[in-house]
């Protein structure tokens, strides 16, 4: 049997779920042409529904050996990395996907994207969930040098209390990963924040910088939509009517309304 013959079959246990059948057709098929980065995606790809992370990376690395431009080779080691909580990782693999697929004017639908927003969310939850353990524990270390001074009334204690205090929130609210901890008031330190989702785009999930409306009243940003009609069809993605650019009619009230949001809110920048 030759080795798409192989690939064949191993696509056919594929669609029926037999993952680990897949995976040795297309082990074989990997024997007979070991140069096909195909071969390893699709190898890859039956690693990922059998959540087999670190298998399904070697596989892609392999592909990506073969060719580097091989835009499944970036897309399924982005999802690997997504899985393993690796978000920067993931981020970069998964944006040079979709760079690749734009390139080469390959049509993945909204996987690619989705799985970006998927894995920059992911990598917001993980910030914040670090942020506020490490406001948690300056807090109490505060409190407790505070108390300690309480029980041995010592005026030097005081100072040096007062001192350590400035000194760490300087460290700790100024450096480049937690500048725009600087700005949030005391009463929403130890809240996770989030952009709310009506200033945020529906393709891409970020918060917009140019919202844009179609005939249909639904918003977008500009680039997004732009590229999406660019790339995918001349159509809405949520209301699927026809639609062109030249349709597209900037939203200013909404623009306005961003703009004050990311003034009182900095650290929405980095959303």
């Amino acid at each position: 049997m030759s080795a798409s013959e192989l690939r064949n079959q191993g696509n056919t246990l594929y669609a029926a779920r037999k993952y680990d059948d897949a995976i040795a057709c297309y082990t074989k098929a990997i024997i007979k042409n070991p140069n096909t980065a195909l071969f390893f995606t699709n190898r890859a790809l039956c690693h990922l529904k059998l959540r087999q992370w670190d298998k399904a990376l070697q596989d892609c690395q392999r592909a990506l050996d073969i060719d580097r431009s091989w835009v499944k080779g970036h897309f399924f080691m982005g999802q690997a990395f997504v899985e393993q909580a690796m978000y920067d990782e993931a981020i970069t693999s998964l944006k040079r996907a979709h760079d690749l697929a734009k390139e080469q004017k390959l049509n993945f639908g909204d996987d690619i994207t989705s799985a970006l927003r998927v894995a920059k969310k992911q990598r917001w939850s993980m910030i914040e969930e670090k942020r506020i353990q490490q406001e948690i524990a300056l807090q109490t270390y505060i409190n407790r040098l505070i108390k300690e001074d309480k029980e041995r009334d010592d005026n030097l204690l005081i100072f040096w209390v007062t001192m350590t205090y400035y000194c760490l929130k300087q460290i700790f609210f100024y450096t480049d990963n937690n500048r725009a901890m600087a700005h949030c008031s005391n009463r929403d330190r130890f809240n996770k924040r989030d952009v709310p989702d009506y200033l945020c785009g529906k393709i891409s999930f970020e918060i917009m910088r140019d919202p844009v409306i179609t005939p249909s009243g639904i918003t977008y940003d500009r680039k997004d939509i732009i590229e999406h009609l660019q790339r995918v069809g001349h159509f809405d993605p949520v209301t699927r009517t026809d639609l062109t650019q030249e349709q597209l009619i900037s939203n200013f009230s909404l623009k306005e309304v961003i703009d004050s949001y990311l003034e009182e809110n900095p650290w929405a920048e980095d959303f």
